[in-house]
This record gives structure tokens, sequence and C-alpha cells, in this order.
């Protein structure tokens, strides 16, 4: 029995690793984008459910204060359209590849508009975190969140003269 649990083990580790490599063959830098993404979703979700606990204790009689399944599944629900908006534009990537492929133009990347759209998404997570760490009582540098959304509407302001 131990040999058998052993094997399904290793079989999955392997799978798993062959997983991992064949998405980095295809998407390069833009997998580890997507995992910092996935873990700052994830630190995000958190952070928001501790700010609004915060909060509630010192607005013990309002409604308006506190966490709610009903903004946490709004929550999720909001992160699930990331990921939507993020696969779109990765389909868009690999549309482009395929077609200067078949023209014969050479491309050496692979990932733009998946990496552009993923890295505004972190952008908003990662602000996202600094304003719930903000609403805990935590003194937040005011640079550090300028900065962050200075970086975001970068992207926004030269994405869109690009196209």
């Amino acid at each position: 029995m131990e040999k058998t649990v052993k094997m399904v083990y290793t079989g999955f580790a392997g799978a798993i690793s062959v997983m991992a490599a064949w998405l980095f063959a295809r998407l390069g830098v833009l997998l580890y984008v997507i995992i910092v993404l996935a873990a700052m979703m994830c630190i995000d979700y958190l952070s928001g459910m501790m700010a609004s606990k915060y909060e509630a204790i010192d607005h013990p009689d309002d409604p308006n204060f506190g966490w709610s399944s009903k903004k946490g599944a709004k929550g999720i629900l909001k992160k699930v359209g990331y990921i939507c908006v993020i696969a779109v534009a990765i389909v868009v990537d690999y549309i482009i590849m395929q077609v200067a492929e078949t023209a014969g133009i050479e491309t050496h990347i692979k990932a733009f508009f998946g990496l552009i759209v993923t890295v505004w998404y972190l952008l908003n997570e990662l602000l996202s975190i600094v304003e719930n760490a903000g609403r805990m009582g935590a003194p937040v540098p005011d640079w550090l969140a300028k900065y962050i959304a200075m970086l975001k509407n970068k992207i926004d302001t030269q994405g869109g003269e690009k196209v």
C-alpha cells in the first residue's frame, strides 16, 4: 500500500512538472507574473476581509462596516472576471503569433497583451493590498500607493497610444 501511495505521489509530481514546463515554454515570463498575480489575489482577498473586520470593531452598530458574504462573493466574482480578461488577452497574443508565423514574420516574444493586462491587474491588486493595510490602521507610505497608481496609469495611457 505504501509503495502505491509513493507511486501515485511521484506520478502526480511528475505530471505537475511536465505541465509547468509546458506552460513556461508557451507563456514564458507571463507564467511567473500570473503566479504572482494569483498569490496577490489571495492576499488581497484576505487583507480585505481583515480590513472589514477591523472597521467593524470601530463601528460595531453600523451595518455598512464589517465583512459580509455578499461582499466576499462579489470580490471573488470580480477576480474571476480578471482571469477571463487575461485569458482573452492571451488568446489575442496567440492569434497574433499564429498569423505572424503563417505570414513568415519572426517574433521573439511569447506574450504581449497577456503580459500587459496581467501586470495591470497585478498593480491593481498591490494597490488594493496597500489600501487594505491602511484601513487596518497600518501606516502606509503615501509615495508607495502613488507610485503603484502611477505605474498602473502609465500602462493605461501608453497602452492606448500603442494600439
